[in-house]
């Protein structure tokens, strides 16, 4: 796809459609009101029959409008302007995009950016980009179609350049998300990372079994055991600061199938499993966007790729594990597997000298139970730098919203009688922080916030701006925590 600068006026443009916007009180944007006074007053009108509305996200088109040289016009409603942000800029571009690539377009212009900054412009184009692409990565006939070119009126090229890189970070996690799990396993998986971080200039290690049995890496490998696939684990490395310079690790869950093992989910529970690596996946997607935007900051990422599968060599329930830590676990559920995956990848990244670490997982039901599918929770043992995590994600307009972690309430529910901790809390109740408690074990005294994208990860439906599938959710606000920690660095 090629982002291009414009400069031309509206009216003289040729392109398969131009998007402009209307905000909620019904005010056009300055290239809205050029074509409404084209049109003979036409915007104006429709506006005033409530037949094109301001609300975030809503979409009009008008065909063959007079006087334009342009096919269609896409009007497309920006919300209430002084709450009007980066996410709100992602989401417009996006339900534009997502309408007109119903059709196959050549050449859409956008004329969104009056009065935006070059962060919400920004935000913009990575949100035209991932609206126009659907799941339908296998169906003759696709929902969606890319555009060929993307035109972004008054826009300079580094904002051009910035946006195309997050939009298709965003892409990649999302891609990764939906193929298939006969086409995403843990050797293929690892076979991706090893081409863009090839193209892109990243360090990468693959470890495959035997390097992990050498390295301890029990836990990991014990949800391994019931596959045939066998497991791997990756760790990618920009090394954009100087070589004294702190390290911001992230670390992602890449469970490419999960049945539950032995702990079998039911049917339905299982149709969505193969987005069980989205942490991977995000991390992956964050990893090439850090590259590509050259970042002076160094930064790992690390996942653990495994399969969860039934087997006559599955791990069971009542097994004790050695972790790579040397800490051991009793198994009482072995869907509670990303915990025990992560738990090695935890340890490797303290070993790596990591000076703050995020981990991204699809961790648990318990977390969509008590926020719902749309909001990521937050759990840590540190809360500024968990203050600093919420609020990268705040003004990229990604929904987080932080869970409790009382070592009172919360930590002896996950003590063992036969082991050092066990895998699961005591119940159903606060599933997602005894989970995140499990986690803390394996991080010492580093600034560390676990990010569970149970919810938000996936999108069973569609949204407006947004097709079903994989949703890239948190690419873009690590890229944004990476970017504030460049210039935290600087500033230091």
């Amino acid at each position: 796809m090629i982002i291009s600068p414009t400069d031309l006026e509206i009216t003289d443009l040729e392109a398969d459609a131009i998007v402009v916007g209307v905000d909620a009180q019904g005010t056009l944007t300055q290239e809205a009101r050029e074509i409404d006074a084209a049109t003979g007053g036409l915007l104006a009108r429709l506006v005033a029959q409530e037949e094109i509305s301001g609300k975030l996200g809503k979409v009009g088109i008008l065909l063959a409008p007079p006087g334009l040289r342009a096919g269609q016009v896409a009007v497309v409603g920006l919300g209430e302007s002084r709450q009007f942000g980066r996410g709100q800029a992602f989401r417009a571009a996006a339900a534009a995009a997502k309408r007109l690539a119903e059709r196959r377009r050549r050449r859409v212009a956008f004329f969104l950016g009056d009065g935006w900054s070059e962060q919400q412009v920004e935000s913009g184009i990575c949100g035209a980009m991932v609206g126009c692409r659907g799941q339908d990565l296998y169906r003759t006939e696709k929902n969606l179609h890319a555009f060929e070119e993307i035109l972004w009126d008054d826009a300079y090229e580094t904002v051009l350049a910035s946006g195309r890189i997050l939009g298709e970070s965003v892409n990649l996690t999302r891609q990764l998300v939906n193929e298939p799990p006969s086409r995403i396993y843990p050797e293929s998986f690892a076979a991706e990372a090893e081409k863009f971080a090839e193209e892109f200039g990243l360090g990468i290690e693959v470890w495959d079994e035997q390097r992990l049995e050498e390295e301890r890496c029990h836990a990991l490998l014990a949800v391994a055991r019931g596959s045939s696939r066998p497991p791997r684990l990756v760790i990618l490395s920009h090394r954009g600061g100087g070589p004294d310079d702190p390290i911001l690790a992230l670390v992602g869950k890449g469970v490419t199938f999960d049945s539950g093992g032995l702990s079998i989910k039911p049917t339905d529970s299982m149709k969505t499993m193969k987005c069980d690596m989205a942490g991977a996946a995000t991390v992956f997607g964050v990893m090439q966007a850090v590259a590509r935007l050259e970042l002076p900051v160094n930064v790992i990422g690390l996942a653990g790729l495994v399969e969860n599968m039934v087997g006559g060599n599955a791990y069971k329930v009542g097994d004790v594990i050695s972790a790579r830590s040397g800490k051991t676990i009793e198994v009482l559920n072995t869907d509670a597997e990303g915990r025990l995956v992560l738990a090695d990848v935890l340890d490797l990244a303290l070993e790596r000298k990591a000076n703050r670490i995020i981990d991204l997982a699809t961790l648990t039901g318990a977390c969509m139970v008590a926020l719902g599918t749309d909001v990521a929770g937050l759990m840590t043992n540190d809360q500024p730098w968990c203050d600093a995590v919420r609020q990268a994600a705040d003004d990229c307009g990604e929904a987080v919203w932080q869970l409790p972690m009382f070592p009172d309430c919360y930590d002896e529910q996950i003590q063992s009688k036969v082991a050092d901790i066990k895998n699961v809390g005591e119940g159903r109740w606060g599933g997602a922080i005894t989970a995140a408690k499990f986690l803390e074990q394996f991080v010492g005294k580093t600034p560390w916030t676990h990010v569970d994208i149970a919810g938000p990860a996936f999108l069973e439906n569609p949204k407006p701006w947004l097709d079903a599938g994989g949703t890239g959710v948190f690419v873009r606000t690590l890229v944004e925590v990476a970017r504030r920690w460049t210039a935290e660095m600087n500033d230091a």
